[in-house]
């Protein structure tokens, strides 16, 4: 069985270990990999979280900046060749802030993860119902970071990333990918503890997709309960996600995106087999039932 922990949020505590939660994407952006401009309009986006929710989904992750494969991200002194932000914290803002708002009046009890690297995003997100803070860059990219959520006490999740989306393609390949994201992700965690974050606040992702390219995702998926060392909950994000339609290729050809659903459903039950506490994604159903054969394996072991 994968271990069981009470993950502390800003407002509750909620289990993780004994069924596999999910958490349900909602991209308010207009240029994200797989929906991008589907729903950003607030009305639109509030309907696809409610039918989310109507689906399994146990929180639903409401991003306003894109990091697919090219985006543009903050520049920090470390990376002075990086351009600015594609999207600053004013328009991030605008695009979330009503949708959280909205989903909040209308369901009270909804558990919602802001994705966001940026502090001051973090920040008004939470104070406006927000529970979780789903940082992609690990707490780096922003100094503001770390000692924002500390003082929020809210949920984190730390999510390893290898260089910057427009970095990419240029990326060297690591000598051991399990070993560099397990050493990595331990090193983030420290250093959030360090500047107050509570250990039971914190998650981990390995990225999947995230500067690993096609075939150095195999391996953390292959290896993946040795990211259980740590000691603390895991979270796992392959939907639709570009290995799996390498994977799926035919005559040359990658699969598109809607014709990625059952090779995502088979990365994420191997996952939850393996440990993963929560499933991100953009199915919520068919994650959702998956997920419950995987668990009734896992308990049957």
């Amino acid at each position: 069985m994968r271990p069981v922990f009470q993950w502390s949020l800003k407002t509750r505590t909620l289990e993780l270990g004994k069924r596999t939660r999910i958490m349900g994407i909602v991209n308010v952006t207009p240029d994200s990999f797989s929906d991008g401009g589907k729903f950003l309009d607030c009305g639109k986006a509030v309907e696809h979280a409610e039918s989310l929710l109507a689906e399994g989904a146990d929180i639903i992750d409401i991003g306003g900046e894109s990091t697919r494969p090219g985006a543009h991200v903050v520049a920090d002194a470390s990376h002075p060749s990086v351009g600015q932000a594609a999207v600053n914290a004013k328009q991030e803002l605008e695009r979330v802030l009503p949708v959280i708002a909205e989903l909040t009046k209308r369901h009270p009890d909804i558990v919602i993860s802001v994705d966001t690297y940026k502090a001051e995003v973090a920040r008004a997100s939470v104070d406006a119902g927000a529970e979780i803070v789903n940082d992609v860059s690990g707490l780096r990219w922003d100094p503001a970071m770390a000692p924002t959520l500390a003082q929020l006490r809210c949920g984190v999740v730390l999510m390893h990333m290898r260089g910057r989306p427009e970095e990419w393609r240029s990326l060297p390949p690591p000598d051991d990918v399990v070993g560099l994201v397990n050493r990595e992700l331990n090193q983030w965690a420290e250093a959030a503890m360090s500047g107050g974050v509570r250990r039971e606040s914190i998650v981990l992702d390995p990225g999947f997709g995230f500067g690993k390219k096609f075939d150095e995702n195999y391996p953390l998926i292959s290896n993946f309960s040795d990211l259980q060392s740590a000691g603390f909950p895991l979270l796992v994000g392959t939907s639709r996600k570009s290995f799996v339609g390498r994977t799926l290729r035919v005559a040359g050809n990658d699969a598109p995106l809607d014709e990625r659903l059952f090779g995502t459903i088979a990365t994420q039950t191997a996952l939850i087999l393996k440990g993963a506490h929560i499933v991100r994604t953009h199915d919520v159903k068919a994650s959702a039932e998956a997920a419950k054969v995987a668990d009734a394996i896992l308990h049957a072991g």
